[in-house]
């Protein structure tokens, strides 16, 4: 007989989680904190609500990024299909209005007669109670921390993320910027800041000397390398921003022909067009600092922030060592863990360990039996490297190439065309999805 199962969790993940059991046939207690206690980065209390860039990253064929989203788009993902209506232009990649995707999720919850939302905070796991997808993403209370550290009987790691600044658009000068995509890639959706070698030389000893947030006694700023702040990249030599955020590579001024020192891209909000984030721009700086220093450069002189850069802190789980290839807990297998907090990074990789503890764990409450994603696909992959990766040495990680499946070492020798072995690649892991699903679906 089924019974009821419960997800934790209101971020991305455990609306994924929630609406892909239900679509299952699965009855769900689906609980969300905010509004009852907030996060240190969180602004609503809405469902699915990005608090860092507002970009699902390449939709570029045959990339990475794009294969995770075709697996996803193909097995119905409930949020890439709020992502998708709610799409802001973006050049090459999905990008959303941050509003309209956090409405159309909630939306899409309170239409699911399944779905009970309860706004309250869980600070207890039984592990022999309801079946449990664990989605309380990197933002975790300390109180369901602790409680998931006596669970697994390890001490759970931290890091700490960043979130850039928005500017309002009507503040930005548009006679120092031009409209562009990288290599024309795309449409030209991105506002591109040029600076000359002076101007980057003084914006970046400004950057470098700047003053910011004093560490509390109680912090360790391990920051995720993925995500540093811009400030902490800087420390790191010269030219390492020419090379990271600031590159200018493919990026040539239509006004004059030429290619800029340094680029600073400022990527649309909403599709009212009426804000920017600062791509890459995550920072640690106080708000005054901020202020000045990101006024330095070339058509933001007189920027409106909407919102400064933040640090906070996230939160995820040993999952080498405490995980299973179905995500749930080895020593508790009614306990499934989803999104950041199970050892992925980015919001399209969260949302995707969503739907797949959604589908493990509405089975495992229905009675079912369901077979394993493949190793081959881009989910397989992101499962496969939380739960094998080098427990000593893990570190969250997004989809790359280097997670997939590598082709036979004889194609590889025959094919010396990295883009078509990619092709190649996403290829396969396509039609590996595409038999896992149709299985699943019998």
């Amino acid at each position: 007989m089924a019974e009821r199962m419960r997800v934790i969790g209101g971020g991305l993940a455990g609306p994924e989680a929630a609406l892909m059991a239900a679509r299952m046939g699965a009855d769900v207690d689906l609980y969300e904190m905010r509004p009852v206690r907030q996060t240190p980065a969180h602004q609503t209390a809405d469902f699915g609500e990005l608090v860092c860039s507002n970009s699902l990253k390449s939709e570029s064929e045959n990339t990475a990024p794009w294969l995770l989203k075709q697996e996803m788009r193909r097995a119905g993902s409930p949020l890439l299909q709020c992502a998708d209506a709610a799409a802001v232009p973006a050049g090459h990649a999905l990008a959303v209005d941050r509003e309209e995707f956090s409405r159309r999720i909630t939306a899409a919850i309170a239409a699911e007669p399944r779905i009970t939302v309860h706004r309250e905070e869980v600070t207890e796991l039984d592990p022999e109670g309801p079946v449990t997808v664990l989605a309380s993403g990197p933002l975790t209370s300390s109180a369901l921390s602790e409680e998931i550290a006596r669970l697994t009987g390890q001490e759970h790691l931290a890091f700490y993320d960043s979130i850039s600044p928005i500017v309002d658009a009507e503040s930005i000068d548009m006679d120092r910027v031009y409209f562009a995509a990288r290599w024309d890639k795309g449409t030209a959706d991105y506002i591109n800041c040029p600076m000359n070698r002076e101007e980057y030389d003084r914006f970046y000893d400004a950057l470098v000397s700047a003053e910011t947030v004093k560490e509390k006694d109680w912090e360790k700023l391990d920051y995720f390398e993925g995500c540093l702040p811009i400030e902490e990249l800087a420390r790191r030599g010269r030219d390492t921003l020419r090379f990271g955020p600031m590159k200018p590579v493919g990026l040539r001024d239509p006004r004059t022909g030429q290619t800029p020192w340094a680029v600073v891209q400022l990527r649309c909000e909403n599709l009212r067009a009426d804000s920017y984030n600062l791509v890459g721009f995550q920072n640690h700086l106080k708000y005054g600092e901020q202020a000045r220093i990101l006024r330095m450069i070339p058509g933001l002189e007189n920027a409106k922030f909407l919102r400064y850069g933040q640090i906070h802190r996230n939160t995820y789980i040993q999952a080498p060592a405490v995980l299973a290839g179905r995500l749930h807990f080895k020593a508790h297998p009614r306990v499934f863990v989803a999104g950041q907090l199970s050892g992925v990074e980015g919001y399209t990789e969260s949302m995707g360990m969503g739907l797949l503890a959604g589908i493990y764990a509405a089975a495992a409450a229905m009675g079912r039996e369901v077979a394993e994603i493949p190793r081959g696909t881009a989910l397989g992959s992101l499962v496969n490297y939380i739960t094998h990766a080098e427990l000593k040495r893990f570190q969250p990680a997004n989809i790359t190439f280097d997670l997939l499946e590598p082709l036979e070492e004889e194609t590889r020798r025959k094919v010396r065309d990295k883009k078509e072995r990619h092709r190649m690649v996403c290829e396969r892991a396509l039609a590996k999805f595409d038999a896992w699903w149709s299985g699943l679906a019998r």
